[in-house]
C-alpha cells in the first residue's frame, strides 16, 4: 500500500508541475510568475518557421520556445513588459499563424507606513509612505471601512475627527498585489500637552531668575537708599 501511495503522489506532483507550467500569460502578472503565451495557427498546422518579436526587438534572455512555438517564461521580470507579437510559415512559406499579446509585470506591493502631524488648532494631517512606486493606488481605512474618494498620500482630519481617537490605515495596491499599513490612532492631544510643558517649564525658568535677580539686588538698593535720606536729614540740620 506504501508504494501505491508513493507512485499516486509521484503523479500527483507530475500533474500540479503540468499546470503550473503550462499556465497561460494574463495581461498583468507579478514578478517571478511563470507562464506561456500560446501560439496558435490556422487548422492547428505545425509551423516549419516562427518569428517572435518584443515589442521592436527579439525576445529577451531568460525565454524559451516550447516544441509548438509557444514562449515559455520560467520567472517574469519588469523588463518582460510589452507586446509580443508572432508570425508562423509552414514549409511552403506561407503564413499560417500571426498573433499579438501584451503583458505588464509589475512588483509586488510594499507594505506603507502610516504618519500624521498636528497643527495648534488640533487637527492632524496623515501621510502614507510608499518610496517611489508609481505603479501604485492608495486607499484609505478608518477601522475596517474605506474611506470613499480618498487615493492620495496623505489626508486631513478636523480636530473633530481626530478627538473620535479612530485607527486609520492606508493599503498600497497595483493590479496583482496589495499590502495594509499598520493601524496608526491620531491623538494631537498628547503632542500638544509636551509643547505645552516645555513652555511651562521655560516660564518657570525664567520666574525664578527674576526672583533671584530681585532678591540679589533689591536689598542692597534699599540700603543705599536708606543711608541717603539719613544723610539728607543731617545736613538739614
Amino acid at each position: 500500500m506504501s508504494c501505491q501511495y508513493y507512485l499516486l503522489f509521484l503523479v500527483l506532483c507530475g500533474f500540479a508541475a503540468l499546470s503550473v507550467s503550462t499556465e497561460t500569460c494574463g495581461k498583468d502578472l507579478l514578478e517571478g510568475t511563470s507562464c506561456i503565451i500560446k501560439l496558435t495557427t490556422r487548422n492547428n498546422q505545425k509551423p516549419s518557421e516562427i518569428k517572435w518579436v518584443h515589442d521592436t526587438h527579439g525576445v529577451s534572455e531568460g525565454v524559451s520556445m516550447e516544441e509548438d512555438g509557444s514562449l515559455k517564461f520560467s520567472s517574469v521580470s519588469l523588463k518582460d513588459t510589452g507586446k509580443y507579437t508572432f508570425n508562423a510559415y509552414n514549409d511552403a512559406g506561407a503564413e499560417i499563424g500571426k498573433g499579438e499579446v501584451e503583458i505588464k509585470v509589475y512588483e509586488k506591493a510594499p507594505k506603507p507606513a502610516v504618519k500624521f502631524s498636528c497643527t495648534k488648532d488640533g487637527n492632524a494631517t496623515l501621510k502614507c509612505y510608499i518610496g517611489e512606486r508609481e505603479d501604485l493606488t492608495l486607499s484609505w481605512y478608518k477601522e475596517d471601512k474605506m474611506i470613499q474618494n480618498e487615493n492620495k498620500p496623505q489626508v486631513f482630519l478636523s480636530s473633530t475627527q481626530v478627538q473620535e481617537n479612530k485607527p486609520y490605515s492606508c493599503e498600497a495596491h497595483n493590479p496583482v498585489s496589495s499590502n495594509k499599513s499598520e493601524s496608526v490612532t491620531v491623538s494631537c492631544f498628547e503632542k500638544h500637552i509636551s509643547k505645552n510643558k516645555f513652555g511651562i517649564w521655560i516660564s518657570i525658568v525664567v520666574i525664578c531668575l527674576v526672583f533671584i535677580l530681585l532678591f540679589l539686588f533689591i536689598p542692597p538698593l534699599h540700603g543705599s537708599c536708606a543711608a541717603r535720606c539719613e544723610r539728607q536729614k543731617t545736613s538739614r540740620k
